[in-house]
């Protein structure tokens, strides 16, 4: 049987580049990049002036949560002893040798160190609300597998990304740059948290056995898959809700792009019901995607509202 395009090699080099992708997971950070962009549009569609460095830095500091999470995950899931090898998930660096624990352990010391810093110049320019958001969302990443009650160990760990890279992430980039937090801006985080949130459920579905195994309380692990299932079916469909209802009370058809992304859900959607075992990897990816996808199309859509008079 042919490896799968979405598995890491064994010959990977203890403590080289590659077995530090594998724990930051690059191909997860558009979760990050997304409600920046999303953000950033909608301002500009309302009129906001846009600063090209608070938005460098509103995008560096979203990147820096992900980062911090992903490393908080791959070391706090194997301190816990929870690799048994019953998973069918994508490896864990510091379980597989490739990073110990305590260099994974610096990095996000470092990690949350850059993320005060990069709080500093925001905080100089919109005030302390900013800065909150930034600590807050720091904290919100290390408590997801860390700590006493990991967050991962819960049912609320698609809410959490929901309320944090969705919500969180595009008001607190929308206040930065208009100084303020309108419905829509809340419309438009619902929006891109609910796909954030997807791409979790997806890896607790495919999970859900092993972690009920091993103690961990996964929405999906907690309700079955059934439930999981249509926790992802939701999730993937109200954001075009959203955009469609923002679109026609809005009266900017430049917010409605994000539908042409319809048939590729239904796909999406289809072959997250028909899949099993590895293949939920795949899904896993393509629902970043959709995420991408989505929230370049409305980002695209809204600046393309300003410019024509929208």
């Amino acid at each position: 049987m042919p490896a799968s395009p979405f598995a890491v090699p064994d010959d990977v080099v203890p403590g080289s580049p590659r077995a530090w992708a594998v724990a930051a997971r690059p191909k997860t950070l558009w979760i990050a990049a997304i409600p920046v962009a999303v953000a950033t549009g909608l301002a500009w569609l309302h009129g906001a002036a846009i600063l090209a460095w608070v938005t460098a830095l509103a995008l560096a500091g979203s990147l820096v949560v992900q980062v911090l999470s992903n490393l908080q995950n791959d070391v706090g899931y194997t301190a816990r002893g929870l690799e048994t090898g019953g998973r069918v998930g994508l490896p864990r660096a510091t379980a597989r040798g490739w990073l110990t624990p305590r260099a994974v352990r610096r990095a996000i010391g470092a990690g949350v160190a850059l993320s005060a810093l990069i709080c500093v110049p925001l905080a100089a320019h919109a005030g302390w609300i900013p800065a909150a958001i930034g600590l807050a969302s720091t904290a919100g990443a290390l408590a997801y597998m860390g700590g006493p009650k990991p967050i991962a160990y819960t049912p609320f760990g698609e809410a959490t990304v929901f309320v944090f890279f969705g919500l969180v992430a595009v008001l607190g980039t929308y206040y930065l740059h208009a100084g303020t937090a309108v419905p829509d801006a809340w419309l438009a985080g619902a929006a891109v948290g609910a796909h954030a949130a997807a791409v979790l459920a997806v890896n607790n579905h495919r999970d859900f056995e092993h972690d009920a195994r091993t103690g961990r309380r996964t929405f999906a692990a907690t309700f079955g898959p059934r439930a999981s299932s249509a926790l992802y079916a939701v999730a993937i469909w109200l954001p075009f809700a959203i955009v469609a209802a923002l679109a026609a009370f809005r009266a900017s058809p430049g917010l409605a792009a994000p539908l042409v992304l319809v048939p590729w859900a239904a796909r999406l959607q289809r072959d997250f019901g028909a899949a099993s075992g590895l293949a939920f990897n795949a899904i896993l990816f393509r629902t970043v995607k959709l995420e991408l996808a989505f929230g370049l199309a409305f980002t695209a859509g809204a600046v393309a509202q300003r410019l024509l008079g929208g």
